[in-house]
């Protein structure tokens, strides 16, 4: 694990440097300020292949490790597979392949628009190869309540649920710092939960995507000097979505606990949905109606609203990880507890709204 994370910290950072600085000029991509933007000036984006790249080399460096543990040991050469690779990786057969399918898609789309059809396909092909995979949301799983669904249901609330949130990461990443924050203590709680638990090699894999996103931070943190482009944020949605799903099968967590970790993303971007269809408003359009671009144009800087906002990103994996260990009736109050805390957020933003306004007003 130890050497899965420093290879993927490592090359990411020493990758998103390179890529910051413009030093690759077949991946100098820019991001123009657009009607959602708010950033104002050009800034590479193409920091998603940095992450990329420390993703797949942590996995490398995870698996040689493995080996050449499993070597010294005197294993012979099936064993050492079965034993050593096998169990700690078989799942990742299934999630590099549609990592790699949707990181293509979306550079090609980083360096020039694909039509959307193209990208959803994309998107529900890596979920096939979940399912294909033997990942899939099976059941409704809420405390003390457990309901397997048919697998017509499953396949189906399974494509869903990928495709949701590898498109709900995209729209989140609109500001410096927020995602790489995300994937950086979402993955490094899925980590923890899988360490605790002895999974050994799930708590590797979330902590690789943990550490590339630690990488890429280096060099997104406010005042960003490069962004994630779609095959950043494609990627870590993608993998939220995988790595929920698998660790809920490993019976590591329930499913709802997994969306905890994750529901700073999750709320903000189902609530902005559910409004702009409730106004009937084109939800397909680029927007700055998300929690957190709300805050930045009502005056918060980039630095206060990412302070804000990883300290509700703690708060929410720290709560899933004590959930874990409660009982039925204690999961339920925690559930209730967020949903007050998300209306809290949703007040507390429409209060800094009206402040910006009332000082735009004032004479």
């Amino acid at each position: 694990m130890a050497a899965a994370g420093v290879g993927a910290l490592a090359v990411s950072a020493w990758l998103t440097r390179r890529l910051s600085r413009g030093e690759i000029p077949a991946l100098r991509i820019l991001d123009h300020p657009n009607a959602r933007s708010l950033h104002h000036r050009p800034v590479p984006r193409s920091g998603g292949v940095g992450l990329l790249a420390g993703l797949l080399a942590g996995i490398l460096a995870g698996v040689l490790a493995a080996l050449l543990i499993a070597l010294v040991t005197g294993l012979p050469l099936g064993q050492l597979v079965v034993r050593a690779v096998g169990p700690l990786f078989a799942p990742l057969a299934w999630i590099l392949p549609a990592v790699l399918l949707v990181a293509a898609v979306s550079l090609r789309d980083d360096l020039g628009d694909v039509p959307q059809h193209w990208r959803l396909a994309a998107h529900l092909g890596a979920a096939a190869l979940l399912l294909l995979g033997g990942l899939h949301w099976g059941r409704l799983d809420l405390p003390g309540l457990a309901v397997p669904f048919p697998a017509w249901l499953a396949w189906t609330l399974t494509a869903f649920y990928v495709v949701w949130m590898i498109n709900l990461y995209n729209f989140m990443d609109g500001m410096d710092g927020l995602a790489g924050s995300m994937a950086a203590i979402g993955f490094g709680a899925l980590a923890w939960l899988g360490w605790r638990a002895g999974a050994f090699g799930y708590a590797g894999a979330a902590l690789v995507v943990a550490l590339a996103a630690v990488g890429f931070l280096t060099r997104n943190l406010p005042p960003a000097r490069i962004f994630l482009g779609d095959v950043g944020s494609s990627v870590l949605g993608l993998l939220a979505a995988a790595l929920t799903l698998w660790g809920a099968q490993l019976g590591l967590f329930p499913l709802w606990a997994g969306w905890l970790i994750f529901s700073p993303f999750i709320v903000d971007a189902s609530w902005t949905l559910l409004r702009r269809l409730w106004r009937r408003e084109p939800f397909w359009r680029a927007h700055r109606s998300h929690h957190y671009q709300r805050l930045v144009l009502a005056g918060w800087s980039h630095g206060r609203t990412l302070g804000r906002a990883v300290l509700l990103m703690l708060a929410a994996a720290a709560s899933a990880v004590a959930a874990v260990g409660m009982t039925p009736a204690e999961q339920w109050t925690l559930l209730f507890a967020w949903a007050g805390v998300y209306g809290l957020v949703h007040v507390r933003v429409g209060l800094a709204e009206r402040a910006a306004d009332q000082r735009q007003a004032a004479p």
